[in-house]
């Protein structure tokens, strides 16, 4: 639904059905469900979920992913990336959190950053340390 400013209101998930395939370039504002098969890149604002019935030969982006399903190729989130227990991902994932579920398979590298910078300067530490009293 667009509001007269052309922005999304309330969106609807997007689902690529199981015994669905497609291919292309995939942008989405909203979540994204793929239990059938995509071919391409993943652009999503949302939550992607990859099914336990769901094959991604792709490049995704997303807020935060979960693979219960198959995904060759490389993973990018400023936050989560879950891989269940029944979950296989091939490929280069560049996450801020990385959780996989006993029986998961990550087959590749994994790369973690923060994305909040909450390290204080040495200076800072020290002058806070300084600052404190002693016990006694």
């Amino acid at each position: 639904m667009l509001k007269k400013n052309n922005t999304i209101t309330g969106g609807t998930d997007t689902l690529i059905g199981k015994g669905s395939s497609a291919e292309g370039k995939l942008e989405c504002q909203t979540n994204l469900r793929i239990e059938g098969k995509f071919y391409g890149d993943i652009e999503c604002g949302g939550q992607v979920v990859i099914g336990e019935t769901g094959e991604a030969l792709s490049n995704i982006k997303g807020s935060d992913i979960v693979v219960a399903g198959k995904v060759i190729g490389d993973i990018t989130s400023q936050g989560r990336l879950t891989i269940t227990g029944s979950g296989q991902v091939e490929g280069t994932v560049n996450v801020a959190k990385l959780v996989i579920v006993e029986g998961g398979l990550l087959n590749g590298s994994a790369q973690m950053e923060k994305t909040s910078p909450s390290v204080l300067s040495v200076k800072e530490k020290s002058s806070k340390k300084a600052a404190q009293p002693e016990a006694g």
